[in-house]
């Protein structure tokens, strides 16, 4: 039995399964070919993605800054056959092989911090509420050791966590690699 959470709120996704879940159905994912297999009581289950759909719902979702669900595209959205013309010029981004560039949804606004360092500042949403924003600000502020400005800001880390180590054994004696010849294209 598996616990999930149903959430009204637009989202670029019908369905987030983290890792717990992807487990407990012993699936097996590959990214590339869209595709998600798993084990059932009638056997072997597949699930099938649409690159074609997938890139309408992300460039339609950059437009549209996300305001509305993907349920509501996925509605008004044409279904789709692999290798149709029609469907390669519906979309203006396929021609120009350019990904649509990514903008904030609205215009945001900066919050100073810290009233004597003008530098400090923080940016947040300006279609927020009033009020939510004036919370927002007040947490950040309450919690404004936890920023990081500056490299120098950073206290407390132990070298040991950030700095890189080779693993070699300080007691075992270096071998010098033989000399390798290169043909004379290489070596110009």
């Amino acid at each position: 039995m598996l616990k999930f959470l149903v959430v009204d709120v637009p989202s670029a996704y019908n369905v987030i399964l983290g890792r717990p879940t992807l487990n407990a159905f012993q699936a097996l994912i590959s990214m590339y070919h869209m595709k998600i297999k798993f084990s059932t009581s009638g056997g072997v289950e597949k699930v099938q993605g649409d690159p074609l759909q997938s890139r309408r719902c992300y460039v339609e979702a950059v437009r549209k800054g996300q305001k509305r669900s993907s349920n509501e595209a996925l509605k008004e959205a044409p279904s789709s056959k692999r290798g149709k013309e029609s469907d390669l010029e519906e979309d203006p981004e396929a021609d120009r092989g350019t990904p649509p560039k990514v903008q904030p949804a609205e215009e945001l606004l900066n919050n100073e911090l810290i009233p004597a360092d003008p530098e400090k500042v923080t940016r947040i949403g300006s279609q927020m509420d009033e009020t939510i924003r004036r919370e927002v600000v007040q947490c950040l502020k309450r919690n404004i050791d936890t920023f990081v400005w500056t490299p120098q800001d950073l206290e407390g880390i132990d070298p040991e966590v950030i700095t890189h180590h080779l693993n070699i054994d300080p007691h075992v004696k270096p071998v010098k690699q033989k000399k390798r010849h290169f043909g004379p294209e290489t070596t110009r």
